[in-house]
């Protein structure tokens, strides 16, 4: 199974078949921004955000759908709450190695950001030379726990049902996958936020004031444990999407961030 750079296609990992979609110059050429998306995320719902970055960055985009999302195989339902845990130590490592990534970034939104973090506390990979985080988890809080659970009524008495139809093959498996794991009793007591003491490279952590999923003490967390550098960016008017909802700012962090990190590696005389 293979794929053209700068299109659509298919990888595969963990025995799954991934849809994945590229932007930009391939590795190789230029380094990679590895995109992964949020619990009810896909390729499809970063929208516009990857080609962005793209056009702002001169680096190459790669993003893909986990396995249960957009038109990725199905995932083996319920979900263990190590599920993304597992994406770091098992999916992740193939995806790298499907799209040849050599060099580059890892940007994470949500869930994504939790199994890109997971990714650099579990492995030793010199070829991340950053991470960037949106609205990460690394512990569950009761106020995220309830939103969660309000999402079954929205989904049972609106249109979002048919508006995730849109982007996933199966929304129902989609929808109950991310929603059943969260609300496992077990995890009420999920804490991953060790993986923060490992980290090596420099840190951007974004987040919404008005994030219904997280409060800020998520990245707080991460500029309290990590050794490496950390900047924290909290963005006003802005709940659980930075990079939808103030699309601007997030391409201007992201942006001056990645240009700050070229110099460092430069001087370093490690090019990124």
């Amino acid at each position: 199974m293979s794929f053209e750079w700068g299109s659509s296609g298919w990888i595969e990992a963990d025995g799954k078949r991934l849809e994945i979609s590229t932007w930009g110059p391939p590795p190789g050429t230029a380094p990679t921004i590895v995109m992964l998306h949020e619990g009810l995320g896909c390729v499809a719902l970063w929208r516009t955000f990857p080609e962005i970055l793209a056009n702002a960055t001169g680096w190459g985009v790669c993003a893909y759908s986990r396995a249960g999302y957009g038109h990725s195989d199905r995932a083996a339902l319920p979900r263990k709450i190590t599920y993304m845990t597992h994406e770091a130590a098992i999916v992740l490592p193939q995806v790298l190695s499907a799209i040849g990534f050599q060099r580059g970034v890892l940007l994470g939104h949500s869930d994504g950001a939790t199994i890109a973090a997971e990714y650099l506390g579990e492995q030793e990979d010199m070829r991340v030379r950053g991470l960037i985080l949106m609205a990460p988890h690394f512990f569950t809080e009761p106020e995220g726990l309830a939103e969660i659970d309000r999402a079954l009524t929205t989904y049972e008495t609106t249109d979002m049902r048919a508006r995730m139809g849109r982007y996933h093959a199966d929304p129902d498996h989609t929808f109950h996958g991310w929603r059943d794991a969260w609300l496992t009793p077990a995890f009420a007591d999920w804490n991953v936020s060790d993986c923060i003491d490992y980290f090596r490279v420099p840190v951007l952590a974004i987040q919404g004031r008005q994030d219904q999923f997280g409060s800020l003490a998520q990245i707080e967390e991460v500029a309290a444990r990590s050794y490496a550098p950390v900047e924290l960016e909290v963005i006003e008017d802005c709940r659980h999407a930075p990079h939808l909802e103030q699309a601007d700012i997030v391409r201007d962090l992201i942006s001056d961030y990645l240009a700050r990190l070229t110099r460092i590696e430069e001087a370093a005389g490690v090019p990124v």
